[in-house]
């Protein structure tokens, strides 16, 4: 996996997702976030995460945090470039897709272990998908 920095989009896996996102059908393209995302939270805690898999789920939500209230919106050449359709029903399962990123046993969380910038990027997405005050439960800390 080629990583340039630490965004949603900066490394190889996550930019392919981006391209096969830009590839499909304007109408497949929700089902392929929520797919990827499924992948990622279904391999539960006992499931040994793949790096490839993280990735792109953290590509993914990136993408459905972009259309929620406080989430900054995907600048970046890595990011798709063709239209998604709203993606804001996939808070939940992205938010548990990002909870699964950090939690051990994950290949990504390893990779990027001692990180804070990186944690802080995926801990930052999570905040904007969850429930914020506003919603009566406190951000991630």
């Amino acid at each position: 996996m080629g990583t340039w920095d630490t965004g949603p989009f900066d490394n190889d896996t996550a930019a392919d997702f981006s391209g096969d996102l830009d590839d499909a059908p304007e109408g497949a393209r929700a089902a392929m976030v929520r797919a990827v995302l499924l992948r990622a939270a279904g391999t539960g805690a006992a499931g040994h995460l793949d790096a490839d898999v993280a990735c792109e789920a953290v590509a993914a939500a990136a993408l459905v945090a972009a259309q929620c209230p406080r989430g900054e919106p995907v600048d970046t050449p890595y990011a798709p470039d063709e239209p998604l359709p709203d993606l804001t029903g996939l808070r939940a399962v992205a938010a548990e897709a990002l909870g699964r990123v950090v939690t051990e046993p994950s290949e990504l969380l390893e990779l990027w272990e001692g990180d804070r910038a990186w944690l802080s990027v995926v801990r930052g997405l999570r905040d904007v998908l969850l429930p914020g005050p506003a919603d009566g439960r406190p951000a991630l800390k």
